[in-house]
């Protein structure tokens, strides 16, 4: 029964949005449920566990459609390939004991809210949903269930001033708190009951339950007790791994749940509450001193100063400025665009200096509370992590299931042996079900997480930390690594290189850094000295590091307190800068900052009014260098500009533009716009800035160049800055070009433009000038290999051809072109991510946990190079800051991947061998023993199942991967050939040892008569057990079990499990040499020498313990000779066949395979396409576009906005 889109029945919640879902009303019916719960009592608990592993069969059994309007149970569909079903209740809340009076109808306190749309009459009650933290409530009058615990996004600017400016009423208060719930991050700690209860409830345990009891009824007890004290400790060891996650979530969060904050109530004044009770619209008051934010909120009036580090990884102080009060019909959020965040303060960040205005007070308007917090957004994506799809556990899954259909097989073959030779049923049944828990091996789950512990303890070793196991052995599959610049491959810190000043439309000569004499006094060295967000905190200057850098050369200091600048009526918060001990003589007493505009990514720049003492007041701009050369008036900007620009961005440097103006005196700087200050300006120089690469960088990616891995920069720095680096650190090779694709919106017009420029360097006087082909005749016809260029963007760009030239993404990102993004905001970093793993790669991403918290989840494996909190979703983070990390995991995860294959085929081998030796046995009535059956579990399989997976991981990536699938044709084929094998060496000695002139059917004993010279105490033992086998009466000399072929069988199969251990224990190239895994070479020497001991021992009473019977010395020497035939053959087909990659290549070119994956089917299209890359063309879009902002949007950091955007 599936799911049908009904108009009434079906919604979608939060579309659009990452966690988007298909919701469907649902309402319980009575004699279903009655029926539902009989069926629970009938079937002992195992349909009330059917019904728990799949919610959506309990609703469908317990309920009926209807709408969601009249729904008490929904049902809840994800929108992704996995389609994961889960259940919730639909809750009411009664609002009635607020209501006093008809004065206090929230319909007339609140007309235009949610909370007034979402109270039926005349119940007062408000129907609500918690579905993952978050929660929904039925707006009547949309007839859908909407979000709450934020302020709605419809608010203009003026109206979130007028209508909160105030405060809310207690009564309005008091409503709110009740729909919305309290302002809490709540994490609780899980129980430990829960946790067990939870984990016991896997199929897996419940297989292995009824796997215990069957052999409990079949007296098997020691191998039960075995499997039950294994299960208990994997149970304990993951609930306590669990147990441990939950600690430490809850006390990351519990900081922020009882902070006690001031409000401002309607009416009621100041109030001191606990941060609980905090609602979206209450008016939040910011006091002096150092606070942690319980919730997000809108700044309204004052500024303050900000330690994000929480959200962004970055401890640099950032400034938020109030709301503006403007007038305007748009949303708060559109109106502002990307500039909003400087407005809003973040939950779980710092506020750690305030400076207010004229009102005297800092005020915020509370955003958003508890789960629907920045906080509490990065706590849900730890809680509810998006699902992985990996082709192992999609196969494992299959292969499970082929071994229950071969099991079948045998289950209809002992039924027809049994129920023929006229044994009772229930026998038939025991011994049927018997065949199940032979051919599904038990311990194969618990030796697949034993080998991904292990890889974890090394990665840990290594200075890796994982959080997400299950994405180790996928990291393995690794063949495109996206790596953030700044702080991943170069070093954090920048270096003042030089400064070019611009005097009179001319560059002047460069000041280079360091030097013996200071800067000379000058509208450029005041620039330095005042156009910055510095502040000091405890008497150190804090700040981004570029404006640390530059300030710190000019030698003048910040003074370290907070002040007030009175103009007229009008008062503001000032920096002062005063000379330091170092600086030169200067004519003035020191500037003052009178007002900031601060960084916007949107405008890529950010300005400052200051004066100095006594002086006039002058405007200085900072910011990307061509944004800010728009801006200055055309005769102030040197004619060689964008040549003297590119010879350095050329070179790796990192450039900022600088430009001023003097303002006319009588305007105070406060009533300034924008765009009147950033307007005329004077062009004044460029400031050079290096950033080195790391050390560790280049090394790192010629190995993962020679391993055929792919690395691509995505970056928000400028986009020759980037080509450059790439250059240096060798992601681009000297030979190749770079063709630069830019892609333009069309003035007034719904259509684009994309652009494909070669970039070619001149090599004459100034090195690193970049100039286009300048062959005429339209476009160029280049036969490149599809290694000779790289593709080169910018975020921009990027956005308009995913909008407007989506036929052209895939091809743009293909193979080794796009190399370079630059300019990149976080939300398309993640979007660039989702794109390549639509081209079906396996992406990893390597940043320092910034802007990059967003690509880092949503990538196949991200590694984030910070420990700070932002980067606690990653599922890898790396101690050391380095990518030396990267192809560490890939090496791990590479291991840990074949590990996973070895471990499947012993496993599946192992359960084969036991399976075909029972059934063998079966033909005759007969079985292993007991204490065969524990020898082989126990002493053989476990052992090698815990140390098998010690195999360290090989030291070179070598230039392919292991294979993805577990249903490839040469892991199948080892498994097929090596169960023929043992097959046809079982039933050969099956059929031998009945040959043999010694060999009797009733006589166990006629074999070694002679030798032991013990015939009449022989015979009378034979006799007697020939009397209790006729009578049915088992005694303890002889169990029934007992024969030749018994002990034929056993012994092979029991040696031939060693044997496809030893074969399958794979080494070079993806792990070490097995001799290098001493603990696993020395177990199967002494499990070999103890079954050599079985086989040629011949002591009585070990003999009888174990079921076997005396075999004459030849035909022991003969199962050792079948056994040394088939480890010889094994070996040879496992080494000449299976892993003879050359033979799988050439068969590959014979029967024209090609691989099915989409980035490898572009290629071939590509390699005959003559006309591609298109130089110098361009092509023009159609009107209709593809709208990608939600996308573009969807996994960025809510706090962060790139500083590197204005370089």
């Amino acid at each position: 029964m599936g799911e049908s889109p009904d108009k009434n029945h079906y919604a979608r919640l939060n579309q659009g949005e990452e966690n988007e879902m298909e919701i469907f009303g649902y309402k319980t019916q009575g004699w279903r449920r009655v029926l539902c719960i009989a069926g629970y009592i009938l079937s002992c608990g195992a349909l009330l566990l059917l019904f728990y592993w799949k919610p959506e069969w309990d609703v469908w059994a317990n309920c009926i459609r209807c709408s969601l309007e009249e729904a008490d149970i929904v049902l809840l569909r994800t929108t992704d390939e996995f389609q994961v079903y889960s259940s919730k209740r639909v809750r009411w809340i009664s609002v009635s004991a607020l209501i006093k009076s008809k004065l206090d109808d929230p319909a007339t306190a609140e007309e235009d809210s949610i909370f007034s749309r979402a109270i039926t009459k005349p119940s007062l009650q408000v129907k609500s949903i918690k579905v993952q933290k978050i929660r929904y409530i039925w707006d009547i009058c949309a007839k859908q269930f909407q979000k709450i615990g934020a302020l709605e996004d419809d608010y203009t600017c003026s109206a979130i001033h007028a209508k909160f400016g105030s405060g809310l009423t207690c009564y309005e208060q008091n409503v709110r708190r009740l729909v919305c719930g309290p302002n809490s991050i709540d994490v609780p700690v899980i129980p430990l009951w829960k946790l067990l209860i939870k984990e016991v409830l896997n199929p897996f345990y419940v297989f292995q339950l009824f796997s215990v009891c069957l052999w409990f009824a079949d007296d098997y007890m020691e191998y039960a007790i075995a499997i039950i004290i294994m299960s208990l400790l994997s149970i304990f060891l993951t609930v306590y791994e669990l147990r441990q996650q939950s600690v430490k979530l809850h006390r990351m969060v519990e900081s922020h749940n009882n902070i006690m904050v001031t409000v401002y109530r309607n009416k009621e004044g100041f109030q001191e509450v606990e941060s609980d009770y905090l609602v979206p619209g209450d008016m939040l008051v910011l006091k002096e001193g150092k606070t942690l934010l319980p919730c997000d909120a809108i700044l309204i009036s004052g500024q303050c100063i900000v330690n994000e580090s929480m959200l962004t990884g970055e401890s640099i102080p950032v400034t938020k400025i109030h709301l503006p009060k403007a007038d305007n019909v748009k949303p708060w959020r559109m109106h502002l665009a990307e500039d909003y965040k400087k407005h809003v303060l973040f939950c779980g960040t710092e506020v750690i200096q305030t400076k207010a205005d004229d009102t005297g007070i800092v005020k915020a308007v509370v955003l958003r509370t508890g789960f629907n917090t920045a906080k509490g957004d990065l706590v849900r994506s730890i809680l509810y992590p998006k699902p992985m799809n990996f082709k192992l556990y999609r196969d494992a899954l299959r292969f499970l299931m082929c071994i229950a259909a071969f099991a079948g097989i045998g289950m209809i073959y002992t039924v027809c042996v049994f129920a023929l030779s006229g044994e009772e049923a229930g026998e038939v049944v025991k011994k049927t079900l018997d065949v199940v828990t032979i051919a599904v091996p038990p311990a194969l789950p618990a030796a697949l997480t034993t080998g991904i512990i292990y890889t974890q303890r090394r990665l840990k070793k290594k200075g890796i930390f994982c959080i997400s196991p299950q994405r180790i052995n996928m990291s393995g599959q690794l063949n495109l690594i996206c790596f953030d610049k700044t702080g991943t491959l170069t070093e954090d810190g920048l270096d003042l290189w030089g400064l070019l000043p611009s005097e009179r439309n001319c560059f002047q000569d460069i000041y280079r850094f360091p030097a013996e004499h200071s800067l000379p006094w000058g509208p450029v060295f005041k620039a330095m000295l005042v156009c910055h967000s510095l502040i000091v905190l405890e008497g150190k200057i804090q700040g981004d590091p570029l404006d640390v850098k530059m300030f710190e050369a000019t030698n003048w200091v910040i003074d370290d307190f907070s002040g007030h600048h009175t103009e007229g009526q009008e008062s503001t918060c000032t920096t002062v800068v005063r000379p330091g001990p170092k600086a030169s003589n200067a004519p003035v007493e020191g500037v003052t900052i009178l007002h900031q505009f601060p960084f916007s990514s949107a405008l890529q720049r950010m300005s400052v009014v200051a004066q100095e003492i006594g002086g006039e007041q002058q405007v200085f701009t900072k910011g990307a260098p061509e944004m800010v050369a728009m801006l200055c008036r055309a005769e102030t900007v040197p004619s060689n500009f964008e040549s003297r620009l590119l010879l350095y961005t050329a070179q790796g440097f990192r450039v900022i533009g600088l430009a001023g103006k003097s303002l006319q005196s009588g305007k105070q700087s406060t009533d300034l716009t924008r765009e009147e200050v950033e307007s005329d300006l004077t062009f004044l120089g460029l400031l050079i800035m290096e950033n080195r690469l790391k050390r560790e960088t280049k090394p790192v990616l010629e190995e993962l160049s020679a391993a055929c891995i792919r690395s691509v920069m995505v970056t928000g720095d400028n986009i020759q800055t980037a080509i450059t680096v790439a250059k240096n650190a060798g992601m681009i090779s000297p030979m190749s070009r770079v063709i630069l694709v830019e892609a333009k919106k069309l003035p007034e017009s719904h259509s684009a433009s994309i652009t494909w420029k070669p970039l070619e360097e001149n090599k004459t006087e100034e090195y690193g000038s970049l100039e286009h082909d300048s062959q005429t005749g339209g476009r160029i016809s280049l036969a490149l290999g599809s290694s000779q260029y790289h593709f080169a963007m910018s975020g921009k760009s990027y956005q308009i051809v995913a909008q407007h030239f989506r036929h052209f993404l895939p091809k743009l990102l293909n193979l080794l072109n796009g190399t370079v993004f630059a300019r990149m905001s976080p939300g398309q970093k993640s979007s660039l991510v989702e794109e390549f793993q639509k081209l079906d790669y396996f992406v990893g991403m390597c940043g320092d946990g910034a802007n990059d918290c967003g690509a880092l989840k949503v990538a196949h494996a991200g590694i984030s190079l910070s420990e700070q909190e932002a980067s606690v979703a990653s599922p890898f983070t790396s101690r050391t800051s380095s990518i030396a990390c990267v192809p560490e995991l890939i090496r791990e995860g590479r291991a840990a991947l074949v590990t996973s294959f070895c471990m499947f085929k012993y496993m599946a081998l192992y359960s084969t061998i036991q399976y075909l030796g029972v059934l063998l046995l079966y033909w005759q009535l007969n079985s292993f023993g007991n204490y065969q059956f524990l020898f082989q579990d126990l002493a053989i399989t476990t052992v090698v199942g815990v140390t098998m997976s010690f195999t360290g991981a090989y030291p070179k990536l070598v230039p392919y991967r292991p294979p993805s699938q577990l249903i490839s044709p040469p892991l199948l084929l080892s498994v097929v050939l090596n169960i023929l094998f043992s097959l046809s060496m079982q039933i050969f000695g099956f059929v031998m040892v009945q040959e043999q002139p010694w060999y009797s059917k009733t006589n166990i004993y006629s074999a070694c008569l002679s030798v032991n010279n013990h015939t009449e105490n022989s015979s009378s033992i034979f006799i007697s057990g020939l009397h209790n086998m006729r009578d049915g009466d088992y005694g303890q000399e002889d169990n029934g079990f007992k024969s030749y072929e018994n002990t034929t069988v056993w012994l092979l199969s029991t040696i031939n499990c060693l044997i496809v251990a030893l074969v399958f224990s794979k080494g070079k190239p993806f792990r070490q040499a097995i001799y290098t895994n001493y603990v696993f070479i020395l177990v199967l020497i002494v499990q070999l020498g103890v079954c050599l001991f079985l086989v040629f021992a011949d002591i009585d009473y070990l003999y009888s313990k174990m079921d076997l019977v005396c075999t004459p010395t030849s035909w022991r020497i003969s199962m050792v000779i079948m056994l040394a035939v088939t480890l010889a053959v094994s070996i040879l087909v496992e080494e000449a066949v299976i892993e003879n990659r050359s033979l799988w290549l050439l068969l590959k070119r014979t029967f024209g395979y090609h691989s099915k994956s989409h980035y490898k089917r572009l290629q071939r299209v590509l390699e005959q396409d003559m006309a591609w890359p298109p130089l110098n063309e361009t092509f023009f879009s159609d009107s209709v576009t593809i709208s990608v902002e939600g996308n573009m949007g969807g996994q960025s950091n809510p706090a962060f906005d790139s500083n590197e955007d204005a370089l």
